[in-house]
């Protein structure tokens, strides 16, 4: 019979240490991926932020393509590469490692076909951001910058499938070097192209492309060299069963992508409000900065779903269990210290991203909702990630879609404009379909049934195992220690 773990001191400390353990494993993984994460999101916000010192326009234009163009690709593209998340990851877990190969050729065969079908959303970007009402000259200056970063729309494509990869072996701590010295080599040519030389939006988006190819290459060449266990080279099996693979990240990709755009659409309602340029500024800045906390979330995203999915996969069904609270306790205990530091700060950081009084004035009366969203996104992409390990994509999006677009959304624009609350209102407004939503993901979290999942993750290891099953024995075990 198992011990108990509760209800006495030696239940007690059986507890305690199981968590100091689960939470090292954790953070082994959850360290390098929160910094990897930041690196990268850092590459558009510190190009946002050089641009910020050259105009209000140029700011806004900036804006509106990171935040509406490029966000809604980078949340299509990273949904159909989250698939690659739950099979890499349960592979691991079950001992298949010349499946991982396979699965991330698939994947880039998808998600590279994905980007030429998407290439006319930034050519006609400035047509589109007009047609949802955002102003003239935002729209075609940020149309026009649009059309330079198509590069980094492949970059995404390739990139995603490598990162996931990776993360499956927890092999993260290569792509947090790449991320920090490519980030090094970033900041300065922004700094040398849009403010020393004054190329201006041009800069950003050579510096930014540039970037972008650089994390692909540098992580790529890692594989090659040192993943010599699960990269065998290109292979033909990559082209079989397409199809499924298909309809798998299609299935991620709306679940992401319905989360992605939520906070996307925040800066085209506030378009719609009178004298936009500051609305949109402010508003942009925040999101940044909620941007910015996001990815220590995303960081335990990314640890949470490898250890669900390698246990699952190892058929440990307890041990992924027991990763979900340990995991959800130590976010959201980071996310209330984020929330206390935007509050202290209200009045100090606006100055770092505008040298205009009143956006910097609009941004500190946002710090308190700001505050109230990074708590809540503390906890929400940790069980967005216990989803994808698990393999719940289809039913997360649809508690997505009553959550976001049922209540949030329509919230937000009753506030923002019926009872003419502005900016406040329209934010205030959609934090409650965030908070909705995470109300909902805890219950399902806490109400699985994590033998079945793992039982179900051992037929899904077997149905895309196709002829590479024979390679490794499923019996298998690639439970990583730390040393």
């Amino acid at each position: 019979m198992e011990k108990p773990l509760l209800g006495s001191s030696h239940g007690d400390v059986g507890l305690w240490v199981r968590s100091l353990i689960e939470s090292r494993k954790l953070w082994h993984i959850a360290g390098p991926a929160i910094f990897t994460a930041i690196c990268n999101y850092s590459l558009g916000a510190l190009t946002q932020t050089f641009t910020g010192q050259v105009g209000k326009l140029e700011l806004a234009a900036v804006s509106m393509e990171n935040s509406v163009i490029a966000g809604w690709v980078y949340g299509f593209l990273l949904g159909m590469g989250s698939a690659l998340e739950t099979l890499c990851g349960q592979a691991f877990g079950a001992g298949k490692l010349n499946m991982l190969g396979v699965y991330m050729q698939r994947s880039w065969l998808i998600l590279f076909c994905t980007a030429l079908l998407l290439t006319p959303v930034y050519v006609f970007s400035d047509h589109l951001l007009k047609l949802i009402g955002v102003q003239d000259d935002i729209s075609d200056l940020a149309g026009k910058f649009a059309i330079w970063m198509l590069p980094q729309l492949f970059a995404y494509a390739a990139n995603f499938p490598i990162q996931k990869f990776l993360q499956a072996q927890q092999k993260v701590m290569a792509m947090a070097w790449v991320a920090a010295v490519v980030l090094v080599i970033h900041a300065f040519l922004s700094w040398l192209t849009i403010i020393k030389l004054g190329w201006g939006l041009v800069g950003a988006a050579v510096t930014l492309n540039l970037s972008w190819w650089l994390v692909v290459f540098g992580e790529f060449g890692y594989i090659v060299v040192c993943c010599t266990d699960t990269w065998t080279g290109f292979s033909w099996l990559a082209f079989k069963d397409l199809w499924g693979f298909v309809k798998l990240s299609f299935a991620s990709a709306v679940m992401l992508c319905l989360e992605f755009w939520y906070l996307m659409v925040l800066i085209v309602i506030v378009s719609y409000l009178p004298d936009p340029l500051v609305p949109v500024d402010a508003a942009s800045i925040c999101m940044n900065l909620n941007g910015w906390d996001a990815m220590i979330a995303i960081g335990f995203n990314a640890a949470i779903s490898v250890r669900v999915s390698n246990e699952l996969g190892a058929g440990d069904s307890n041990a992924a269990k027991f990763a979900v609270w340990v995991v959800s306790v130590t976010s959201v205990a980071i996310g209330v210290v984020a929330m206390i530091i935007v509050f202290a700060t209200q009045d100090v950081f606006p100055v770092l991203f505008s040298n205009s009084p009143a956006v910097q004035k609009e941004v500190t009366r946002l710090a308190g909702l700001l505050g109230i969203t990074v708590a809540l996104n503390s906890l929400q992409p940790v069980l967005s990630g216990v989803a994808v390990g698990a393999g719940w994509q289809a039913v997360i999006a649809y508690i997505n879609i009553g959550c976001y677009y049922i209540v949030g959304l329509p919230t937000g624009i009753l506030l923002g404009f019926t009872l003419k609350f502005g900016l406040e209102g329209i934010w205030g407004g959609m934090i409650s379909g965030i908070a909705l939503q995470t109300l909902i993901l805890i219950v399902v979290t806490a109400s699985t049934d994590w033998e079945k999942e793992a039982s179900q993750a051992e037929s899904r290891v077997r149905k895309w195992g196709g002829s590479l099953e024979n390679g490794n024995s499923s019996s298998q075990k690639n439970h990583v220690t730390i040393a």
